[in-house]
């Protein structure tokens, strides 16, 4: 596994652990806005650092993944903006559908002959 997959792998673990802490816990709060940016910024971390992973297509350049990053990166922005602006409704939509993408994403990385399933099984 390069080390690039690594780090790809270690923010979306960390991202998958830190969402679960800011969706179980009371919103609004101090410690929920902490988490939530620490989230949003390794979420951040996970699109941008797929951006040069062509696994699937063995090196051949970008995939259909890569435009789920980008859809990632535009949810996030939109999340933060609608908080911003106090349309919570708004903002939870994105960040729990941002979160349920990563969940996805994970699932996805499980099939047999990606990086992480060879790593695991």
């Amino acid at each position: 596994m390069t080390p690039l997959i690594m780090l790809h792998a270690v923010l979306a673990v960390i991202a998958l652990l830190v969402g679960v802490m800011v969706l179980l816990r009371p919103k609004g709060t101090p410690p929920h806005k902490r988490l939530g940016r620490f989230w949003v910024a390794a979420m951040v971390g996970v699109a941008l650092s797929s951006f040069w992973i062509f696994e699937i297509r063995r090196g051949a350049g970008p995939s259909w993944i890569h435009v789920l990053s980008v859809w990632t990166l535009a949810s996030l922005a939109a999340a933060v903006w609608f908080i911003r602006r106090g349309n919570v409704r708004a903002h939870k939509g994105f960040m729990v559908g941002t979160f349920l993408g990563l969940v996805g994403a994970g699932l996805g990385a499980l099939v047999p002959g990606r990086a992480i399933s060879r790593l695991l099984f």
